[in-house]
């Protein structure tokens, strides 16, 4: 075998590794479920305080309003405190969650994913409720926020 052809094959192997390496960037809601439970990833739910209080949240979410003061700081705290563990956003209907994940990936954030049916559904899909995924309440979910993001 000649070196084109050699480079030619290791090419061919080798990219598929690195595609499948990297995270994707939307999930759908029983796929960030069974992560969250399995514990390979940390999801935020990005939405208000009355919004959680009317629905409640994904069992496990870490409670981070994107409408409360000192976000930013929390976000990027949550990011530290999830070492390798992608973050997965989530809000009503996916609307608030992709436009943060493309800030996110603008100023060269890696590491988010959109769970972009949210809790509510949208095109994407029913959404978290209506699938029957396990849900909390505000209370609870705020009792299990790390001490860093409170």
């Amino acid at each position: 075998m000649d070196r084109r052809s050699f480079l030619a094959l290791s090419f061919a192997l080798v990219v598929p590794s690195i595609a499948a390496a990297t995270v994707r960037e939307i999930w759908s809601a029983p796929e960030a479920a069974k992560a969250l439970d399995d514990g390979s990833i940390i999801l935020i739910d990005v939405r208000s305080r009355s919004e959680w209080v009317e629905t409640g949240l994904a069992k496990g979410a870490w409670p981070i309003s994107m409408h409360e003061r000192g976000f930013e700081r929390r976000l990027f705290a949550a990011r530290d405190l999830a070492g390798e563990k992608p973050i997965a956003l989530i809000c009503a209907t996916g609307g608030r969650s992709a436009r943060l994940l493309a800030a996110l990936k603008r100023a060269g954030y890696p590491g988010f994913v959109d769970v972009s049916e949210g809790m509510l559904g949208s095109r994407r899909g029913p959404g978290w409720i209506a699938r029957g995924l396990p849900l909390t309440g505000l209370e609870a979910a705020l009792g299990g926020l790390p001490e860093e993001l409170q």
